[in-house]
């Protein structure tokens, strides 16, 4: 026995997602059949997440800012004026 299921999708994912799938030679609702059905044998696991995810340059890069930081190396010293930040910044150049 089948079951019918209608929802609402943005007309541009739907779009692209069939274009996809023409590509691929596969219907869309085989998509979304094979989907569904991955999903309910758990073996399809989504996960929604607001923290930025790096490439792994970047990430090799941040690390190691960080680790320089927990090490207090290149690092600036803390100024308590602008005229001292130019006094030092400009010391920099000479």
């Amino acid at each position: 026995m089948t079951n019918k299921m209608i929802f609402n999708v943005d007309s541009k994912i739907k779009e692209r997602a069939m274009k996809q799938a023409r590509r691929d030679g596969v219907p869309f609702s085989t998509i979304l059949k094979l989907a569904t059905k991955a999903y309910a044998e758990g073996k399809l696991r989504l996960s929604i997440s607001d923290v930025p995810s790096f490439n792994e340059a970047t990430r090799k890069e941040v690390k190691q800012a960080l680790d320089d930081i927990k090490n207090g190396k290149n690092l600036s010293p803390s100024f308590s004026s602008a005229k001292e930040m130019d006094v030092y910044l400009d010391s920099l150049l000479t």
